[in-house]
């Protein structure tokens, strides 16, 4: 590696969208133990990332301004930090930046040992789409929901929003491996995307039947994994089953207190907000499935780094079918 500089993406002030990124050149960072150096090969965006930039996670995140947003990337490890055995120069790897630090919109990055697996020749380098949205789906799938991946979860009755979305889309393939029965929900033009994926019933969420959340089977909801907006309570409880739950993959303050309050009136119907805990064996499972040609990526756009305002804008628009890759 002859640079010792490269270019980056950052935003220096709260709000203003894609015109507030700015384009730097700053010094390539040396691995610290248990980190490695990548050469970053795409990055994948996610709505966290532009709700922090409109300080909607003030004051956790980010902690400093300027920031360098973007935390799903894969690349070509060039360096190893001290203390790292089982990567070298030249793997390949799928990679979760830590939240607080960012920096996936740029050409180099210094990636976690505890978050970054291995990506074998058959997974492409927009595998940077599964970090952020394929762990919380298989979180909210497996860990929450508790269908198992192995297809003994024949039963279950499962809706899915938001269905074509970044993790609505891995959340209908990891829920059909499960043999659950899905029904989701999208848009008109992602109708068929949807049923390809695996989703036994689709619905149109501007249709009477979507708004209402209806089945068309007429089938109670024994879980619901939440990935819209604008859904209320009162919408989902009347198709939950008895002992149904919602499970909120974008919680907020009001969504924990209901949590709460269902919890100590001991309500049969639950609702249960998800955070995201990255594990490494999580991550290395998606990419398994993605090599076994048994999970699929749907990339909605991809964008160069030089145009990363591009992507910035697709993913803020919130309409992106899949995921929003910049190729680096």
């Amino acid at each position: 590696m002859e640079s010792k500089s490269m270019k980056a993406v950052q935003y220096s002030r709260y709000c203003g969208g894609a015109e507030a990124l700015q384009h730097v050149e700053i010094p390539i960072a040396t691995p610290k133990k248990d980190e490695l150096l990548v050469k970053l090969e795409a990055a994948s965006l996610n709505p966290v990332d532009w709700k922090m930039q409109n300080g909607m996670l003030r004051p956790l995140l980010p902690l400093k301004l300027p920031f360098f947003p973007v935390t799903d990337v894969t690349g070509e490890v060039i360096h190893v930090g001290p203390g790292v055995k089982d990567f070298k120069p030249g793997d390949k790897v799928v990679s979760m930046l830590n939240f607080w630090k960012g920096g996936g919109l740029a050409e180099y990055a210094v990636v976690p040992l505890k978050t970054t697996v291995k990506r074998p020749p058959e997974v492409l380098p927009e595998a940077a789409g599964l970090p952020v949205a394929g762990l919380t789906a298989l979180q909210a799938v497996r860990d929450v929901a508790g269908i198992k991946l192995d297809g003994s979860s024949k039963g279950v009755n499962l809706l899915i929003t938001a269905a074509s979305g970044g993790v609505g889309h891995f959340a209908v393939q990891l829920a059909k491996l499960g043999n659950a029965h899905v029904t989701a929900t999208c848009g008109a033009r992602n109708i068929e995307l949807v049923k390809k994926l695996g989703a036994d019933e689709v619905l149109d969420y501007k249709t009477p039947e979507g708004a209402t959340l209806t089945s068309p089977s007429g089938r109670k909801y024994d879980v619901v994994i939440h990935c819209a907006s604008n859904i209320t309570w009162s919408t989902f409880e009347p198709n939950l089953s008895t002992f149904g739950k919602v499970i909120d993959i974008t919680p907020t303050f009001k969504s924990f207190l209901a949590s709460v309050t269902k919890k100590i009136t001991f309500s049969k119907k639950q609702l249960v907000p998800l955070l995201l805990i990255p594990r490494c064996e999580n991550l290395a499972l998606l990419v398994d499935l993605v090599k076994e040609q048994k999970l699929k990526i749907v990339v909605d756009s991809m964008y160069p780094l030089a145009k990363a305002e591009g992507a910035w804008a697709k993913i803020m628009d919130g309409h992106a079918t899949g995921k929003v890759i910049v190729n680096i």
